[in-house]
């Protein structure tokens, strides 16, 4: 594992299409943004953010994200999501990220994830300790 430092960013995008609509996802019935893929996308940035600095054998968890949606974006609207690492206290990093559709703000968060070795995580899984 490289060093993680806090300053780390990255900058996630998608395209609105019909699967990505509230309509779609369940979350709503406009056929606009739906809030559940704005989180992920913004889930994505911040663990893109860090990947890097992770090798093979670890990875990131979200473990809580406080997250406001603030306006309305219709199908096929480019939305970006840019996350900046700002706070890190051992396995857990702190994250603030903003959602964009062009230069103006659609949402914004607060996003904890940790530090997680793939296997040792995956095995502690209910599938994993079913298996046993």
């Amino acid at each position: 594992m490289k060093e993680i430092t806090t300053g780390l960013t990255h900058t996630s995008t998608v395209t609105v299409t019909h699967d990505l609509t509230a309509e779609a996802m369940g979350s709503g019935d406009m056929p606009v943004f739906a809030t559940p893929a704005m989180v992920a996308l913004m889930e994505n940035a911040a663990m893109l953010a860090v990947a890097p600095a992770l090798g093979d054998e670890l990875t990131t968890v979200g473990g809580r994200i406080d997250a406001s949606h603030l306006k309305a974006s219709p199908q096929g609207a480019a939305i970006s999501a840019h996350a900046t690492l700002t706070a890190i206290e051992g396995k857990k990093l702190s994250f603030e990220i903003v959602a964009q559709e062009g230069d103006t703000i659609i949402g914004k968060a607060t996003h904890l994830r940790f530090v997680v070795e793939r296997e040792r995580f995956l095995k502690n899984t209910t599938a994993g300790t079913a298996a046993k």
